[in-house]
């Protein structure tokens, strides 16, 4: 799978390659800052396969929290566009920049329901979490 998109203003593109490991939506606090409120869509993409082709994305990590993970985001608009967890070989890629969010599909599972807000919305039957998912 070839995917591309960037930020709202345009100053920032990406280039993501290869099969998406997982597509889910999450209800955790942090991406509700970043949503505005919502739930945050996204999909694990290889980080191996993912490049920016224009502009380079400002980052931030909290540096009060372990673990924590940096954020790629537009230095001009603001766009959140890639999210990278320490330990995990893939960028979290926010659905809402690719530039045919249709490629996305649907999510798959829910993940961090422990922060979900009443106004969240869980498709019925989709497997959901209250933090992530077990190992396998």
């Amino acid at each position: 799978m070839k995917l591309e998109g960037g930020c709202y203003c345009g100053n920032i593109r990406y280039l993501a390659e290869g099969e998406p490991m997982l597509k889910a939506q999450c209800h955790c606090r942090e991406c509700q800052y970043i949503s505005g409120g919502a739930p945050n869509m996204f999909m694990l993409m290889p980080v191996g396969g993912f490049s920016y082709s224009k502009g380079t994305p400002k980052q931030f990590t909290r540096s009060d929290l372990d673990k924590a993970v940096t954020r790629d985001f537009c230095a001009e608009c603001g766009t959140h566009l890639v999210t990278h967890r320490p330990g995990l070989p893939a960028v979290v890629l926010k659905i809402g920049t690719l530039d045919d969010p249709t490629q996305y599909g649907t999510p798959k599972i829910a993940i961090f329901t422990c922060d979900k807000q009443e106004f969240h919305a869980i498709p019925q039957g989709m497997p959901a979490f209250e933090k992530l998912p077990p190992s396998r």
